[in-house]
């Protein structure tokens, strides 16, 4: 049975069942799985971009998934479900054809299109261009919060707006990180990250002929791609890697390995010490933090290597990879060896939550935003009713393990939520009560 997720109202005054502070692939795999439980509520998604879009900046040609198509948003949840990746497919007239490729990676272009169609389902509940800058208690006198202020601001007019809520889920996604030496108001004109990649180089590099001095910054798989990419853009352009580690490294993608990624750990994970969870971390690192898809270390190498039979002096090369070096300083420049753009493939942040939550600290039970099990704020029982609550989605590594910004859990993890703010037991009690 499909969910009935009504709109967002014109009245103010009025309280949802849930509001989703961004509508990403976390929060559409929420709505999916709403939509399969069949769970009926006012809610909302309050998304800042103005169309759904997932990595735009580094939808690249024929750069593919790094996880099965079976991980969408759905089938490890319900392989049944309408919004499967298979039968996106099938609706697309592109099942059989797909078949033929004999391959468990989509394009990434493929998948983002997957996702939008998804996305799509939920326009009536989704208001694209909207913020969310705030997040607040509402209490009556000294007692327990018994829902949420949130407040939003329209990102072309800036125009503000409060909603309250018994439930939110903030799902923000990352803030683009990028190293502090390459900070600055003198520098933002000549340093892109990688998030915007697509869309601001061309607008930088404006000339395909000119034999622009390109530098990127980092050694993971966004770095590796640009650096593998900006030459078919630009033909005479010279591209420097840099990467504090000793040589590109491969990512770990073995089957052993990748059972961390089955939804099944992450409760294992969520019951280690703390001590155990960050060795946990690091120990596995090497399958998603500045490693490499061995395929494109090998396409790399074997382009690194045609340039040294080609021409000996490697400072006429158009691509160097320069390691063990980590920048800690940059400043605008006008001599020859200067760089015209800096592409910093440096990661994400995902803090931001904590300064989107700050008028709730005060209710912690600790003073850190942790989570249970279910992902929900640990706030105190005496200050949050048990009626309502905040849960956070893609900031919760440090609990949940490496898969919680990663899209291999999305389909079980939006399952859970939902379970956790409606109850199966308690809502099919309402829905018996209704008839």
């Amino acid at each position: 049975m499909a969910a009935r997720l009504f709109p967002l109202s014109s009245r103010s005054d009025h309280t949802y069942d849930l509001v989703c502070a961004g509508f990403g692939p976390a929060s559409l795999a929420i709505a999916i799985a709403l939509w399969d439980r069949g769970v009926q509520a006012r809610a909302v998604f309050l998304e800042r971009q103005r169309n759904f879009s997932w990595h735009a900046g580094m939808l690249l040609p024929n750069a593919r998934m790094q996880i099965s198509f079976l991980k969408d948003l759905a089938t490890l949840r319900n392989p049944r479900s309408k919004f499967t990746f298979i039968n996106y497919l099938r609706s697309k007239n592109r099942l059989v054809s797909f078949s033929n490729l004999s391959t468990f990676l989509p394009l990434r272009e493929e998948y983002n299109d997957y996702m939008t169609w998804c996305a799509a389902h939920f326009d009536p509940c989704v208001r694209y261009g909207e913020e969310v800058v705030s997040i607040g208690a509402q209490r009556v006198g000294n007692g327990p919060v018994q829902s949420w202020s949130v407040v939003s601001k329209n990102v072309d007019t800036g125009e503000q707006t409060c909603i309250s809520a018994r439930h939110i889920v903030v799902a923000l996604g990352g803030k683009p990180r990028i190293p502090p030496a390459l900070l600055g108001r003198d520098l933002a004109p000549v340093v892109v990250h990688s998030s915007t990649y697509t869309t601001a180089v061309p607008q930088r590099l404006t000339d395909k002929n000119r034999p622009y001095n390109l530098a990127v910054v980092g050694g993971g798989q966004s770095a590796a791609e640009i650096f593998n990419d900006l030459p078919s853009k630009y033909p005479k352009c010279k591209v420097t890697l840099f990467t504090g580690a000793s040589a590109l490294k491969p990512s770990d993608d073995s089957p052993f390995v990748n059972d961390i990624f089955d939804p099944d750990c992450t409760h294992a994970f969520y019951m280690l010490p703390q001590e155990a969870r960050q060795k946990n971390i690091q120990s596995n690192k090497a399958t998603n933090y500045g490693v490499v898809r061995p395929e494109l270390i090998d396409h790399l190498y074997e382009v690194m290597y045609q340039q040294r039979l080609r021409e000996p002096d490697e400072n006429k090369w158009q691509r160097r990879i320069v390691p063990w070096k980590e920048v800690i300083g940059c400043e605008p420049s006008t001599s020859d060896a200067c760089y015209d753009l800096v592409l910093a493939g440096t990661g994400y942040e995902r803090k931001s939550h904590e300064s989107l939550l700050s008028p709730t600290k005060e209710f912690l039970q600790s003073n850190q935003f942790e989570v249970e099990r279910d992902y929900k704020v640990k706030y105190r029982k005496d200050a949050v009713a048990d009626s309502c609550g905040i849960w956070l989605q893609g900031c919760c590594e440090d609990s949940h393990g490496l898969s919680d910004t990663l899209l291999s859990v999305l389909a079980v993890r939006g399952g859970e939520i939902v379970e956790s703010i409606f109850p199966s037991s308690e809502w099919e009690s309402v829905q018996s009560a209704k008839l």
